[in-house]
């Protein structure tokens, strides 16, 4: 399915036909794929968007794929931190990295982001 999305959009973005790196593939198969296909669809799409020419690699992947699918050992998955911080590693993501914007967007100050992102770590 990999190939056959990364062709369909290179062909679509009128682009020479992208290769992978291992890491990539690997990201991906790592990945718990919540969205299903539909997630791999659009990453495989925004993937191939950022890649110019070069080989597509798992720097180009989204934030999400770079955190631990295991949980910290100090958050359980019903506790109000876990939440908290998945949130804000969202928009943290969303907003690639701008930090100002990300605290807006959360509706906290920029120092109480900052205290956050020391606490859980991002």
């Amino acid at each position: 399915m990999v190939r056959h999305f990364i062709a369909e959009f290179c062909a679509k973005l009128k682009k020479v036909p992208l290769s992978y790196e291992a890491d990539f593939l690997a990201a991906l198969k790592a990945y718990s794929w919540p969205g299903n296909i539909r997630e791999l669809r659009n990453c495989l799409e925004r993937s191939v968007i950022l890649a110019g020419t070069e080989p597509l690699s798992a720097a180009l992947l989204p934030f999400e794929f770079s955190v631990p699918a295991a949980p910290s050992p100090s958050l359980s998955a019903f506790s109000l931190n876990s939440a908290e911080k998945l949130q804000i590693q969202k928009v943290l993501n969303h907003t690639k990295g701008n930090k100002a914007e990300a605290a807006r967007l959360l509706e906290i100050g920029i120092a109480t982001l900052y205290r956050k992102i020391e606490e859980y770590s991002l």
